[in-house]
């Protein structure tokens, strides 16, 4: 079916490695659904999460701070899905 190809980060000289989200078209595969195939593949290797992250600067008590927070949230979400 699909070639399997090995994901390299691409190095940047600014220190950070950019993932890359690749979509071979098959012979008789719509655009439309490669594109669905593509969208998928990139949400499924959370790149827009990563490029979300490191878009602005955080302090490290900032970042403390809601890594503190979103791990309270998956507890009480946790906690609601026992009691049901």
């Amino acid at each position: 079916m699909g070639q399997r190809r090995r994901k390299k980060p691409i190095r940047t000289g600014l220190g950070v490695n950019l993932k890359v989200a690749e979509v071979i078209i098959q012979e008789s595969e719509s655009l439309e659904n490669a594109l669905r195939r593509f969208k998928r593949k990139v949400q499924q290797e959370d790149i827009i999460k990563e490029i979300k992250k490191h878009s602005f600067y955080m302090k490290p008590g900032e970042k403390r701070r809601a890594k503190e927070a979103l791990s309270r949230k998956r507890l009480r979400k946790k906690q609601r899905r026992e009691a049901d």
